[in-house]
């Protein structure tokens, strides 16, 4: 057998290169290991060692003296580092039936937001803007279509029909967004709220065939397999440490957590360590506890400021954040707020596309800009490009948890007719209603 896929890449090794920069580390003594490995045939098995032991030299070097970040990755290291002073929320106070239609709201929103952004996933600005300006569609406001398109716009964008566009489908497609999202039930059903980073793992190896994770959750698998616990199965050998596969594992302890967002933060950090590092943490602890939060709160800035109160304040992804709300905060525009994340990060190179950091900024502009509207929300998170599924899926939780099921408009909410399909073993085929019952059985464990 020959999985490529397995293998450490031309790609894993420049994207380990970003990443230690990124860090702050002192590359000074690996250049020569870089320059050689990256001359090297990586699909020839016998070169593997090479680019092995080049990862395991980067992952041990120095910071930089002058690096002004304070970024820990264990739980009480992260903690300590919160901001001083933290937003204050009122108590979940509200009525069965409210909650429920809450965490409805919250499955649905993710749902639709992931459908949102998923025919379009990978898709640059040059794609999509175009051919929303071709349709006459510009700004986005409602579902890609591939039947609104002619021939000629079917060929000059390249559409497949198979694409999950909305008038494709008739359910939500299994995605892996939602795949996690249904996992953090089970585990959650499984273990209850004292659920281990090793709990999560076994539930992996049992429950998740490895080819079908990616990045980081692919080299944490690989490394579980060959007995690498937990947290150094997130750093051995995986450049993909701080990229957004933890973000979008965080929804359902969110909602397990609702109105608790510094417990929601710890669940998202249980689950977070098994496969990244630092931001990539960062990046689950902070969308879990805004979506704690959203149950408590409808104000955005307080949803995103309580997201916040739970990482580091002197890390890259708070100080990127910090960037979204002051650019709001002086009034610039939706539009340039999203020409300066391209300044910042580029859509062309897969470590910047793929990034927490990146991502949530487009997140924290989704939320501020889409005015607590549902649809322009999601709308305006998956227009600036990157990955799309994942932010409007992220953004569409959250104003799904504000709102609840029954204010969520029918033109996002009927194409999805209540039914979620998922690759978690008693999730195949479920009606969100069923599933939210479930939820619920969870949540009164936790919140008792």
């Amino acid at each position: 057998m020959k999985h490529i896929w397995l293998y450490l890449s031309r790609t894993d090794i420049e994207t380990e290169r970003r990443q230690c920069e990124e860090e702050g580390r002192d590359l000074s003594s690996v250049e020569e290991d870089f320059a050689r490995v990256l001359s090297l045939d990586l699909e020839d098995l016998a070169n593997q060692p090479a680019a092995e032991a080049l990862l395991d030299k980067t992952i041990a070097l120095p910071t930089l003296p002058d690096y002004k970040f304070v970024e820990p990755s264990d739980l009480e290291g992260i903690r300590n580092a919160r901001p001083a002073s933290r937003v204050e929320l009122p108590s979940l106070a509200l009525s069965n039936s409210d909650l429920e239609d809450r965490v409805y709201g919250a499955w649905t929103g993710r749902c639709t937001g992931c459908l949102l952004g998923k025919p379009v996933e990978g898709w640059h600005r040059e794609r999509m803007w175009g051919y929303l300006k071709d349709l006459n569609r510009w700004p986005l406001a409602d579902y890609f279509r591939y039947d609104a398109a002619g021939p000629a716009e079917i060929e000059k964008y390249k559409l497949n029909p198979v694409s999950c566009f909305a008038d494709r489908v008739s359910a939500m497609p299994e995605d892996d967004d939602t795949n996690y999202t249904t996992t953090g039930l089970a585990i959650l059903q499984k273990h209850g709220p004292g659920f281990t980073p090793e709990d999560v793992a076994n539930f992996w190896m049992n429950d998740i065939p490895i080819l079908h994770t990616c990045t980081a959750e692919r080299v944490a698998y690989r490394n579980l397999v060959r007995l690498i616990a937990p947290p150094q199965s997130a750093s051995f050998r995986n450049p993909y440490r701080e990229w957004i596969g933890a973000q979008i594992r965080a929804d359902f302890f969110g909602y397990a957590a609702a109105g608790r967002p510094e417990l929601a933060a710890e669940f998202a950090w249980r689950d977070a360590c098994i496969s990244h590092v630092k931001n990539g943490i960062y990046g689950e602890m902070w969308a879990a506890a805004m979506i704690a939060a959203a149950f408590v709160t409808d104000d955005i800035k307080t949803v995103i400021r309580a997201g916040m109160d739970q990482i580091p304040a002197n890390c890259r992804l708070s100080a990127a954040v910090e960037d979204v709300l002051e650019w709001y905060e002086v009034e610039v525009d939706y539009d340039t707020a999203v020409y300066r994340i391209h300044e910042i990060w580029h859509e062309e190179r897969a470590h910047d596309w793929c990034h927490t950091i990146s991502n949530a900024m487009i997140v924290a502009v989704g939320l501020l800009y889409g005015e607590n509207d549902f649809g322009k929300t999601i709308c305006r998170a998956v227009q600036p490009c990157f990955d799309t599924d994942c932010n409007g899926a992220t953004t569409g939780s959250i104003l799904g948890a504000i709102h609840g099921r029954k204010a969520l408009p029918a033109i996002w909410t009927d194409v999805l007719n209540d039914t979620l399909h998922t690759g978690v073993a008693g999730y195949n085929v479920v009606k969100l209603a069923e599933i939210t019952q479930d939820s619920l059985k969870v949540i009164e464990r936790v919140l008792g």
